[in-house]
């Protein structure tokens, strides 16, 4: 649900931030509130683990991850994207005030209840389209992912599969049982 009925541009999102409380991200310049249940938090909070576990086991992957971290491509004026979970690989300090610069190596989404399928699919093509290498969409009420690549088919995992990371996360292996809560 857009909370601004005005075309936003990233100027004009950066002023609506430092005058509202809440969390956003600017959607085709639409200004739109996030709204995150219990579930959808430890569902990205078991992510988070495991992948803080995962890059502390290999220190020659540096970067940064976390929750809602924004991520704005250069040439694009209307999107400042929050994607519940990210890895971005980087040497790099982390970015301090405003958006990262491009995307994510890895974007991860979680279904909150007001997420329609299509809005998450929108979303994993926007990361893919502006640089990000992977996707996650997390559907919890399916007992579902599907896994985003650009140019390839999508996978699509139940709990008893195995989210890989690829290229992006070499090793990285979780058990979708292990994120359904």
């Amino acid at each position: 649900m857009a909370i601004e009925q005005r075309l936003m541009t990233i100027e004009d999102y950066e002023a609506f931030l430092e005058t509202h409380e809440g969390v956003f991200e600017l959607i085709n310049g639409e200004v739109v509130e996030k709204v995150v249940t219990q579930k959808h938090a430890k569902i990205a909070g078991i992510i988070i683990g495991e992948l803080y576990a995962y890059l502390k086991q290999h220190p020659e992957l540096k970067g940064h991850m976390g929750p809602e971290a924004r991520f704005s491509p250069p040439d694009d004026d209307y999107n400042d994207r929050l994607p519940d979970v990210s890895v971005h690989l980087t040497d790099q300090p982390p970015v301090a005030k405003g958006a990262v610069e491009g995307m994510p190596d890895l974007a991860v989404e979680v279904k909150s209840p007001t997420d329609t399928n299509k809005l998450m699919r929108d979303k994993a093509n926007y990361y893919l389209e502006n640089g990000c290498h992977m996707v996650w969409l997390v559907y919890p009420d399916k007992a579902m992912v599907e896994i985003y690549h650009k140019d390839a088919d999508i996978e699509i995992l139940f709990a008893d599969d195995v989210i890989h990371g690829g290229d992006v996360l070499p090793d990285f292996e979780l058990k979708v049982e292990t994120i359904l809560v």
